[in-house]
């Protein structure tokens, strides 16, 4: 079988563009739904969201690492996997804690928390984790990233919508209880777009690979939903508040971490399949988790 990591998934100019204008939209329709109320909610009721903080930052990369060492997946798939373990909570994770009957005001004071700090976090945490990860050793050496220049990516692509978004729930509260839902759908809708848009062309690739993929996403996924779970239960956090953590970290920001492989990795074949399969899984994943907590 040919190496993946010799894979390349490309895009020109004109479509990097399409794809960095949705990312846009989907972190505008993300903030819609943060409130700087939020934020003040830590500093009386700081338990949960510092557990749900150590969960995302601390206890999924290692976890990530854990499974590099005893799988060894090839270069560019652990790359992937450690991407997906720095990336922001998911746009969607609100709706599906939501749906579960879970912490809804938890589950976004975390997803606003982890958008914000990707700023900064989600390019030195990258550099930090995958210099651990002896696996990656090899496909680092070729590709040097450079954390400065993915702050500045970042800044445009999350910072900037981010900020209008909350801008406008800000100052035109009634409009945006009345864009909120159609603005979620739609990201949705734009999301499985963009995951089908950075692989249709790649068909064949998709085909010769999605068996190695599929199981790498399995697991992680898996576990992280679980750990997050166990986690927050270990620290005897209620039911409630415990369903939003496992949610929050096992749901990431794969859009944010397939702008960043196309961006910064040449479209590296292995990281952009285990992104793009890892934003569909989860939403299988996510919703199938969320209906059985529900009922």
């Amino acid at each position: 079988m040919e190496n993946i990591d010799l894979v390349r998934i490309n895009f020109n100019e004109g479509q990097l563009l399409f794809l960095n204008l949705c990312l846009a939209f989907l972190m505008f329709g993300v903030a819609l739904d943060i409130k700087l109320e939020d934020f003040r909610n830590i500093f009386k009721k700081p338990k949960a969201p510092i557990v749900g903080m150590i969960s995302e930052y601390l206890l999924l990369p290692i976890l990530t690492l854990i499974l590099i060492a005893i799988l060894k997946p090839m270069p560019s798939l652990a790359m992937g996997m450690i991407l997906i373990a720095v990336c922001p909570g998911g746009s969607v994770s609100n709706f599906m804690v939501h749906l579960s009957k879970g912490n809804a005001a938890l589950s976004v004071m975390l997803t606003s928390i982890t958008t914000l700090a990707a700023i900064i976090i989600t390019p030195l945490a990258f550099s930090f984790w995958s210099s651990l990860s002896p696996e990656t050793a090899s496909l680092r050496a070729e590709i040097i990233v450079e954390p400065q220049r993915m702050v500045s990516t970042i800044v445009q692509l999350v910072l900037i919508p981010v900020a209008l978004g909350m801008a406008v729930n800000h100052y035109f509260a009634e409009f945006t209880r009345k864009i909120e839902r159609p603005v979620r759908w739609l990201s949705i809708l734009i999301f499985l777009g963009f995951v089908v848009f950075a692989v249709a062309g790649n068909y064949e690739n998709i085909k010769a690979y999605l068996s190695i993929v599929f199981f790498l996403v399995l697991i992680h996924n898996g576990l992280s939903l679980a750990m997050g779970y166990g986690f927050a239960r270990l620290n005897r956090l209620n039911e409630r508040d415990s369903r939003a953590i496992s949610i929050e970290t096992g749901i990431q920001n794969t859009g944010l971490g397939l702008i960043l492989v196309f961006n910064f990795f040449d479209g590296i074949g292995g990281m952009a399949m285990i992104l793009a399969w890892w934003g569909v899984w989860h939403l299988i994943s996510g919703f199938l988790l969320s209906l059985i907590w529900r009922k």
